[in-house]
């Protein structure tokens, strides 16, 4: 993904490499991430804080980070999204389920709160007064759920896909699977 967007489509790509995972362990980046610059993570603590130095001090067009998994670099997802660079980030879940239930990740599908209705308005919508609501824009636009090797999820509207589940609809996604057989094959879920 770095190097497509940053050698075939020309963007400005700046990797968050806090375990190495994405560009290599040693100090020459992996070919495999193109023109893409990396930026190490000398501790997992600090993770935060460079990747708003990577928006302050850089100018990316997209950052690519791996492992969101703290209230502070959620929040930091969330400042980069509203300062308009594209993100493609990386945590660990099931479904985005498991986002929307998980409160340190919660905020980068655009949280969720309590809203107390009125009474026309609960009978208009045929619900409880107390609701949950997402609160925020998301900080991802499309979310892709790996699960397994050859299968994955995708909401190709975050936010769409959240407020559905939390008025206890379906969620509408796509399932897409790779076999050699049949290429990529892909289904609507409701």
């Amino acid at each position: 993904i770095a190097r497509v967007l940053a050698d075939q489509m020309e963007k400005r790509v700046i990797i968050i490499d806090t375990s190495n995972e994405i560009a290599g362990d040693s100090d020459i980046p992996h070919s495999g991430i193109g023109r893409a610059r990396r930026m190490q993570v000398a501790k997992t603590e600090l993770q935060h804080q460079v990747m708003i130095e990577a928006v302050e001090n850089h100018m990316p067009e997209v950052i690519i980070i791996d492992e969101i998994g703290t209230e502070l670099e959620v929040l930091a997802a969330r400042t980069i999204a509203e300062k308009g660079v594209q993100l493609v980030g990386t945590t660990h879940g099931n479904c985005l389920e498991n986002l929307i239930k998980n409160p340190p990740l919660s905020d980068l599908i655009g949280g969720i709160q309590y809203v107390t209705l009125s009474d026309d308005e609960a009978k208009r919508r045929g619900t409880q007064k107390s609701i949950l609501e997402r609160k925020a824009y998301p900080a991802f636009e499309i979310i892709i759920e790996i699960n397994q090797q050859n299968s994955w999820t995708i909401h190709e509207e975050v936010q769409n896909s959240v407020d559905l589940f939390l008025r206890g609809n379906f969620l509408v996604s796509q399932v897409r699977q790779f076999s050699l057989a049949d290429k990529i094959r892909i289904k609507s879920k409701r």
